[in-house]
């Protein structure tokens, strides 16, 4: 039961994946004005935010000419992050399904760069917006650290049991050993025990196959003797009737 509620729960694990890419595929169907303006508030409030820790008392006017320069790193960022989230929702499923090492960054990477490509694609049909190869390269980037961070995670996280595993192992050969150690020792017993019976066994046929020899070379003899003992018995006769 647990099996099977296993195999129906696990294809349910890439729903967050598909979540992340309606998210993405949203943010690509913003026109260039909406994504824009997005761009610019996010980054006023991180300068706004920076000004009240730092309490540098910058004025509106100062926060909005720093939030100028900053929009377009926070664009790249926020590419970066999205590919690097999707990665993540991406890369966990396979994992789960026992995708590892090389082989889950190479699918995961291929559905990730994938799909940058095909959503760059996508914003070439929204207005004032455009595909670039640039953007596909930051996206790629951003996915390959989620997926290195995937690996990270998992690997920390399955430690204990890959311990706990060679431990049982061990424990496993430890009294595999200790059984083949038994059994020989049973089977040199045995042997002790079996040894003088078929000493004894082996000095019987040793004595009957030298007495078979004997009676081979034996047996001609005793013929000619009774032969010899027969024809003297019938010249005796022989010799009484005349």
């Amino acid at each position: 039961m647990r099996k099977l509620l296993l195999y129906i729960l696990k294809p349910f694990s890439f729903l967050p994946a598909l979540l992340m890419m309606y998210v993405i595929y949203s943010f690509s169907a913003q026109t260039a004005d909406v994504s824009g303006s997005l761009s610019y508030a996010v980054s006023y409030k991180i300068v706004e935010i920076g000004n009240d820790v730092l309490e540098t008392g910058f004025t509106d006017e100062q926060i909005g000419r720093y939030a100028h320069r900053i929009e377009h790193p926070v664009r790249k960022l926020a590419h970066m992050t999205e590919y690097f989230l999707l990665a993540v929702a991406v890369s966990f499923p396979f994992y789960v399904y026992g995708v590892r090492g090389f082989a889950l960054m190479l699918v995961a990477g291929l559905i990730c760069v994938g799909f940058a490509a095909g959503d760059e694609y996508h914003q070439s049909f929204v207005a004032g917006r455009g595909p670039s190869k640039k953007d596909v390269m930051i996206d790629s980037i951003g996915a390959f650290f989620g997926i290195v961070c995937v690996r990270i995670i998992c690997w920390t996280a399955m430690t204990p049991f890959r311990v706990a595993k060679r431990i049982e192992e061990r424990a496993q050969r430890k009294a595999r050993a200790k059984e083949l150690a038994r059994e020989r020792a049973r089977e040199r017993a045995r042997e002790r025990e079996t040894f003088p019976r078929e000493r004894t066994r082996e000095r019987e046929r040793t004595t009957r196959e030298r007495e078979r020899a004997r009676e081979r070379e034996t047996f001609p003899r005793e013929r000619t003797r009774e032969r010899e003992r027969t024809a003297l018995s019938r010249e005796q006769g022989t010799r009484r009737a005349r």
